[in-house]
């Protein structure tokens, strides 16, 4: 039966839906401002083989948001110009309600919704998914991924994303590691490279949409003495560089 929710529930039931996802996550909103909570679950399922499709609309996604996505081209992006529904379904339960995935609106907004389930709304769910699906072939996929240019046809550069595949390790997992190291900073909520990062050849583009990293193919990173107090990153970049 569905279940009436209100704004803490809304927030609580849509980390708890993105957490049991296991096949697809489809999340529609007009307005995008991730907060990291749901970043962090988002790059999780990502790596974890589920399929992430954010349909947003209404006006252009700003240059931080666009940044973030751009990281990560297996999301895959549509924008619907008229869009004005908010929904969150993944194959088993939906999220109908007024809730914009907008971090102001997570925390200020008074908002209502209603959670269907696919084993006990079987009908409302299918209906639900049907006018999703729907929406989705009518909105603009969005083409987020690096625009790589000639410097990397011949794979001597590869993207953070493609590194990580590469060692067998998370996105996420690899930055943090670059994080700890001193070949990334922290400005505010935005990544740069340093001198050290830069030294390794490693490379800064502004793509269509936003930056990027490029790392050379045959990365070798020293990363000192082995010690008891190594995070968990440098020790599985040791066994891995």
């Amino acid at each position: 039966m569905a279940k009436f929710l209100t704004t803490t529930s809304i927030n609580y039931l849509l980390e708890e839906i993105i957490k049991k996802a296991t096949k697809n996550l489809i999340l529609v909103s007009p307005y995008l401002k991730l907060n990291a909570r749901i970043k962090e679950l988002l790059l999780y399922k990502m790596e974890a083989g589920i399929k992430i499709r954010v349909i947003y609309g209404k006006k252009e996604m700003s240059e931080p948001e666009l940044a973030w996505f751009a990281e990560y081209p297996d999301i895959r992006l549509y924008f619907s110009e008229n869009l004005h529904a908010k929904c969150y379904l993944t194959d088993s339960y939906a999220i109908v309600c007024s809730l914009n995935l907008y971090e102001f609106s997570q925390v200020n907004n008074h908002e209502m919704g209603v959670l269907l389930s696919r084993s006990e709304d079987d009908q409302a769910f299918a209906d639900c998914f049907t006018e999703v699906s729907m929406l989705m072939k009518r909105a603009k996929e969005i083409d987020h991924s690096p625009d790589l240019d000639a410097e990397t046809s011949a794979f001597d550069l590869l993207t953070t994303a493609n590194l990580a595949k590469k060692v067998g390790m998370r996105t996420s997992d690899l930055e943090n590691a670059f994080l700890e190291m001193g070949y990334l900073e922290l400005r505010g909520t935005n990544k740069y490279l340093t001198n050290k990062s830069k030294s390794l050849g490693a490379k800064f583009r502004k793509g269509k949409y936003s930056y990027y990293f490029l790392w050379p193919n045959d990365l070798s990173i020293e990363v000192g003495e082995e010690s008891s107090k190594e995070s968990p990153f440098i020790s599985m970049l040791r066994r891995l560089l």
